[in-house]
């Protein structure tokens, strides 16, 4: 199964980014993600980070600009074949999702702006 340090990690990460979007998501860390053309050409998701926590981003942002979340179970399977990331990028990884859920909470009490929560600039065809 699951490391344990994982699956406590995981709920207390979901557990915090739906306190701070207002939302009762099961999970947030596991699982596909599937976004709609809209969301796409809306969310300035360009700006995001380049590693494991685009993902967050990606959450955040589609629920600051409106977006709808829809859930599908999937099961998880961990074995010893399966490439997974290490406990010290795991940290970094916990670590910036709880800056992603911060900088999320700032920009909605308008307290400091963050581009990735800005609307991009739509160029005129």
């Amino acid at each position: 199964g699951m490391p344990r340090y994982k699956y406590v990690s995981n709920r207390f990460l979901t557990a915090v980014e739906n306190l701070v979007m207002g939302t009762h998501l099961s999970e947030c860390h596991t699982g596909y993600r599937a976004y709609s053309r809209r969301l796409l050409e809306t969310v300035p998701f360009l700006r995001n980070s380049n590693n494991f926590v685009f993902d967050t981003e990606m959450i955040f942002q589609s629920h600051h600009f409106g977006f709808n979340f829809a859930e599908v179970p999937v099961s998880t399977k961990y074995f010893n074949e399966a490439s997974s990331i290490s406990f010290t990028a795991s940290t970094i990884y916990g670590l910036s999702t709880l800056w992603v859920a911060g900088r999320y909470l700032l920009h909605r009490l308008k307290l400091w702006q963050f581009d990735v929560f800005k609307a991009p600039h739509r160029r005129r065809a």
